[in-house]
């Protein structure tokens, strides 16, 4: 009995071993399959980025679908390291590595959507009925085709107007602006664009928008923008402006004009080609005003505070009355458009969109000469004037009247006016000497002024 006894406890202690020795073996089997089974969740999570990134990319451009690709080249390798990771290779590193790798392709595909968002934008929310855009009907991505759209221009000049404006508008048709088939040589011959800029109004498609679309009609010089005019809105409108026209035209310049100031385009291309090699180009009269924080103040800054203490200035920034850019910088505004911080003054927002990147800042005092006799004067020394205005008018005061005929019956034109337009002008031989008459009285004048002849104050009581 005691023998047989013991023959069960040795039967149930080899039982048990064996049932010990299975449940490890089986673990351990199990364990073998961890590493293959992660590795190939791994695997098929990679694909699936991976596919849902080549999906999305196939409607963005060529270019950027190049660099996009690198980063799946490097994805790529690194699915492989984690298949290979089942075959003794360090799994854990490799998994490690995946959120930086799904981290750099979301920051590509955003960069992507920036890009898009921008051309698309330029695309739909733009018109300009003077000029017949083609549409594309192909697929392409969205660069190809926005570069297939623009033309190829020196400088557009857009003349910042307003709906109330016309007598403006038709102020400039008159003297420095050309119009109708002189308008469209300077284009064609010279590649010098020139618009009146202008949103819509609040209840689109009204009275003001149809009065808009009449002018057009007849004079066929405006650059409608998918925006809502508004004097608080000029920062908006301004980003929208260069967005507009980035996508309309390749130009190696942008120029923003106010429409109550006097332009010699002579002098302003001029001035341009000194700059035409030279990357990332801000010019403008540089100024650094004082951070208005009364609110009662015209140019109150809501946001005075991110200035610093009170009595600050702003930092510098060219005056709004008239300031170009470059290429570049009017392309990096219109990609990152939606991302700028608008300020309540348009020309500090733009000094703020710029301040921050490796650009050059061009203070140009031609570009800021006061009306007569200012422009006068520097016109006898040799340094004709870019643009003319008042100061304290933030333009010609009194721009309709004296843009025509202004200081002692001359007009602004006439009397700061330099042979240097970039289009030979057409003038018989009576209008020539008109033009060398005149010229003589506003000199004849100066020099009575400078004399002490005649006072300024009593010169000056008309304007």
């Amino acid at each position: 009995m005691k023998n047989f006894t013991k023959a069960v406890n040795i039967t149930g202690f080899q039982h048990l071993r064996s049932t010990v020795w299975l449940w490890k073996l089986d673990n351990k089997f199990k364990k073998m399959r961890v590493k293959p089974v992660l590795g190939k969740v791994i695997l098929m999570l990679c694909i699936a980025i991976f596919l849902a990134g080549s999906l999305f990319t196939s409607r963005t451009s060529i270019h950027s679908s190049e660099k996009l690709m690198s980063t799946v080249t490097h994805d790529h390798d690194h699915i492989r390291k984690l298949a290979e990771g089942s075959s003794g290779g360090d799994i854990i590193g490799e998994v490690t590595k995946t959120p930086d790798t799904i981290q750099l392709l979301d920051k590509t595909i955003s960069t992507l959507e920036m890009e898009l968002e921008a051309a698309q934008t330029g695309k739909s929310g733009s018109h300009l009925s003077s000029q017949r855009v083609p549409s594309s009907s192909s697929n392409h991505d969205s660069n190809s085709s926005s570069s297939s759209l623009q033309e190829k221009a020196f400088v557009v000049i857009g003349i910042n107007t307003a709906f109330s404006s016309k007598k403006r508008r038709d102020s400039l048709r008159e003297t420095w602006m050309p119009r109708g088939d002189k308008l469209q040589k300077l284009e064609k011959e010279k590649g010098i664009i020139i618009r009146f800029v202008i949103g819509y109004s609040a209840t689109r498609g009204g009275v003001l928008d149809q009065a808009i679309d009449v002018e057009e009609a007849e004079n066929k010089d405006f650059l409608r923008l998918n925006h809502v005019e508004g004097y608080h809105e000029l920062s908006t409108k301004t980003r929208m402006y260069f967005s507009t026209a980035v996508s309309l035209w390749d130009a190696e310049f942008y120029v923003k004009v106010d429409d109550d100031v006097h332009l010699n385009l002579g002098m302003l291309v001029s001035t341009l080609e000194r700059y035409q090699s030279k990357p990332r180009i801000y010019i403008g009269c540089m100024k650094s005003g004082p951070v208005l924080f009364q609110k009662e103040l015209k140019y109150h800054e809501p946001e005075f505070w991110k200035f610093g203490e009170e009595g600050n200035k702003y930092f510098r920034h060219a005056t709004g009355q008239i300031y170009a850019i470059s290429n570049d910088l009017a392309t990096y505004i219109s990609i990152n458009s939606a991302i700028l911080h608008r300020y309540a003054n348009e020309d500090v927002s733009l000094g703020s969109w710029l301040i921050g990147l490796e650009v050059e800042h061009v203070d140009d005092r031609s570009m800021c000469c006061g009306t007569p006799p200012d422009c006068e004067w520097q016109k006898q020394t040799g340094n004709v004037c870019v643009a003319s205005f008042d100061w304290s008018c933030s333009g010609i005061c009194k721009s309709v009247e004296r843009m025509k005929t202004g200081f002692a019956a001359l007009p602004v034109m006439t009397r700061c006016w330099e042979n240097s337009m970039p289009e030979e002008d057409d003038h018989d031989e009576s209008s020539e000497v008109w033009v060398s008459g005149r010229a003589t009285i506003a000199r004849d004048l100066s020099n009575l002024l400078q004399q002490g002849w005649l006072r300024p104050a009593q010169q000056m009581v008309s304007l």
